[in-house]
C-alpha cells in the first residue's frame, strides 16, 4: 500500500510527553491551591505523597525532602491546606501533579470534621469507656478474623499465628473499603457472636477486626457508627488492627485492644509456645523446689520437736511402772479405808443416844414449856387485872350489869387466845419432837445393824470397841439387827498392823490410775 501523506507532525512518547510536561510548567509555574489531604505517605527517602481533593476532583501531590523539613506544619489526612508550588507531569505513568513548596493550615477538613463529631458523640453515649474493655484471653481456642480472603492480611496473621501458637482460625470473608464495606464488617462481627457455645461451628474465643493501610476515605469503613456500635457491644473480646501504626480508626476506642498492624494483633493474641512452654517448665520447677523446701523445713522442724518429747518407749515404760505402782496401792489402800470408815462408824454409834434419853428430854423440855406457858398466862391474867381496874378507875359509873358484860367478854375473848395459843405451842412442840425423834432414829446404831454389822457388849454391857480389851473366856454380847446371841471369847488378840507413815488418800482425794 502507499503511504498516505498528511501534514501532523509525528511524535514518539517520549517527545510528547516531554513537549506537554514543558506546556504545563511554563502555563503553570507558581499556583496556589486549597483542598484536603487524603491518602497522605512519608516515604523512606523522606519524600512526601499526599493528595489534594475536593468535593468534584483531586490532584496528586508530591513534596521534596529538602522541601518537607522546611514546612510550617505536620501533614495529616483529612487536614485543609493551602499549598504554593507548581505543576509538572511524570512521563512515566502520564500523569500531572503539583510540586509543593509551602504548606499552610487552611482549615479543618470536613471529613475529619465528621468524624471527630462523631467520636465526640459516641463517647459521649459511653462506648469508650475503659469499664467496658474485656481482657483479651491468654489463649484462645478459636480466633475468629474478620477481613478479606484475598488481601496479604490475612496471610500475614496466619503465618504469625503458626510461628507463635497455631490455633483454630475462622475466617469471615468482607469487604474492607468502599461500597457496603461498612454493612458487611457489622454483619460478620454479630454472626461471630451469634454462634452458640457447642454446636457444629465452634464459637470464636477472641475476634480480630483486620486491614491494611490506606487513605482516610480507604479506612472510612471502620469509622461507620454501625461498625463503631457492632464491635463495643461484641460479647466476644476484639482486637482491632487497622491501617498503620499512624491510622486511627473509630472502630480502636469501641474495641477492647488496638494493635498498630495486624501482625501485633496475631502477635498479642496467642503467646509464644516455645516461650509459654519454658515459663511453665520454670514455674514447675520453681513449684518443685518451693515444695522441697517446705518438705525439708517440715522434717527438721518434726525432728525438733521429737528431740523434745524424749523416746516414746522410756515414757511408756515409766508411765507402766507408775500404773503397777498405783494399782498395788489401791490394792492396799482400800481395805485401810475401809476398817477407818468402819472405826469411825463405831466411834459414832457408841456416841448416839438412846431412844428413851432423847424421848425423856424432849419431855423435859415439853414441861419446861407447858410451865412458861402457864406463868405467861398468869402473868397475862394479872396485868388484864391491873389494866382493869386502872379502867374502871377512870370511867364514869356505869351501870354494874354493862361492866359484867363486857368484863366477861373479855374473859371469854383472853381464854379462846389461851387456848389457841396453847394448842400451837403444843404441836409445834410435837412437830419439833417428831422430827427429833426421826433424827434420833437415823443416827441410832440399829440403821448400822440393818447392813451387816453387830454390836458387841460384855457382860456388864458395855460396848467392846477393841479387840485388845477382851480376855479368853469371857462373855460377850452380839446384838444383831434382828436380835441378840451370847459368845465367849477365845484366844489371843492378834497385833494390829502399824499404819504406813504415807498419808493415805480418801476416796474424794483418789487421783485418776493414769
Amino acid at each position: 500500500m502507499a503511504e498516505t501523506t498528511h501534514n501532523l507532525p509525528e511524535y514518539s512518547v517520549s517527545e510528547l510527553s516531554f513537549a506537554l510536561k514543558r506546556t504545563v510548567e511554563q502555563a503553570y509555574d507558581r499556583v496556589r491551591v486549597r483542598g484536603e489531604i487524603s491518602g497522605f505517605k512519608r516515604a523512606a527517602s523522606g519524600h512526601l505523597y499526599l493528595m489534594l481533593k475536593d468535593a468534584d476532583a483531586c490532584l496528586d501531590a508530591v513534596c521534596w525532602k529538602g522541601t518537607a523539613g522546611r514546612l510550617g506544619i505536620k501533614p495529616e489526612d483529612g487536614m485543609e491546606v493551602i499549598c504554593v508550588g507548581k505543576l509538572t507531569t511524570y512521563p512515566g505513568r502520564s500523569k500531572y501533579q503539583m510540586v509543593i513548596d509551602q504548606m499552610e493550615l487552611a482549615g479543618e477538613g470536613a471529613l475529619l470534621k465528621l468524624i471527630e463529631d462523631r467520636r465526640k458523640r459516641l463517647a459521649a453515649e459511653g462506648l469508650f469507656d475503659p469499664e467496658r474493655k474485656r481482657p483479651i484471653p491468654t489463649l484462645p481456642t478459636v480466633i475468629g478474623v474478620v477481613t478479606s480472603p484475598t488481601g496479604a492480611v490475612i496471610r500475614d496473621i496466619l503465618h504469625r499465628l503458626s510461628d507463635r501458637f497455631p490455633r483454630h482460625v475462622l475466617v469471615w470473608p468482607v469487604l474492607v473499603q468502599g461500597e457496603g464495606a461498612a454493612q458487611q464488617v457489622t454483619r460478620a462481627i454479630q454472626g461471630f457472636n451469634r454462634i452458640e457455645p457447642g454446636g457444629p461451628i465452634p464459637r470464636p474465643d477472641l475476634l480480630i477486626v483486620a486491614r491494611g493501610g490506606g487513605s482516610l476515605e480507604d479506612l472510612m469503613a471502620f469509622n461507620e457508627e454501625a461498625v463503631v456500635r457492632a464491635a463495643a457491644s461484641s460479647e466476644i473480646p476484639l482486637i482491632s488492627a487497622v491501617g498503620h501504626e499512624t491510622d486511627t480508626t473509630l472502630i480502636d476506642f469501641a474495641s477492647d485492644w488496638r494493635a498498630p498492624t495486624p501482625t501485633a494483633a496475631a502477635e498479642r493474641a496467642v503467646p509464644v509456645r516455645a516461650e509459654l512452654a519454658a515459663r511453665i517448665a520454670e514455674i514447675g520447677a520453681r513449684l518443685g523446689s518451693a515444695m522441697n523446701r517446705g518438705l525439708d523445713d517440715q522434717a527438721k522442724h518434726l525432728k525438733s520437736l521429737g528431740r523434745g518429747l524424749g523416746d516414746p518407749a522410756q515414757l511408756l515404760g515409766a508411765a507402766q511402772q507408775r500404773l503397777d505402782d498405783r494399782a498395788e496401792r489401791l490394792k492396799l489402800s482400800l481395805p485401810r479405808l475401809i476398817d477407818d470408815r468402819k472405826a469411825t462408824l463405831a466411834k459414832l454409834a457408841a456416841r448416839l443416844l438412846s431412844p428413851r434419853e432423847v424421848v425423856q428430854a424432849a419431855d423435859h423440855q415439853l414441861k419446861l414449856l407447858v410451865q412458861r406457858l402457864a406463868t405467861a398466862e398468869a402473868r397475862g391474867a394479872n396485868e388484864r387485872e391491873r389494866r382493869l381496874e386502872r379502867a374502871s378507875a377512870n370511867l364514869k359509873p356505869r351501870p354494874i350489869l354493862v361492866a359484867i358484860e363486857d368484863g366477861g367478854r373479855r374473859s371469854v375473848d383472853l381464854a379462846r387466845r389461851l387456848v389457841r395459843s396453847g394448842t400451837h405451842v403444843a404441836d409445834k412442840a410435837a412437830t419439833d419432837l417428831g422430827r427429833l425423834g426421826q433424827l434420833l432414829e437415823s443416827y441410832s446404831y440399829e440403821r448400822v445393824l440393818d447392813r451387816g454389822f453387830a454390836l458387841v457388849r460384855d457382860k456388864a454391857g458395855t460396848p467392846v470397841t477393841r479387840a485388845a480389851d477382851l480376855k479368853s473366856g469371857d462373855k460377850l454380847s452380839l446384838r444383831f439387827a434382828d436380835g441378840e446371841r451370847g459368845a465367849t471369847a477365845d484366844g489371843e488378840a492378834a497385833p494390829s498392823q502399824p499404819q504406813s507413815k504415807r498419808k493415805t488418800k480418801t476416796a474424794t482425794e483418789q487421783g485418776t490410775l493414769i
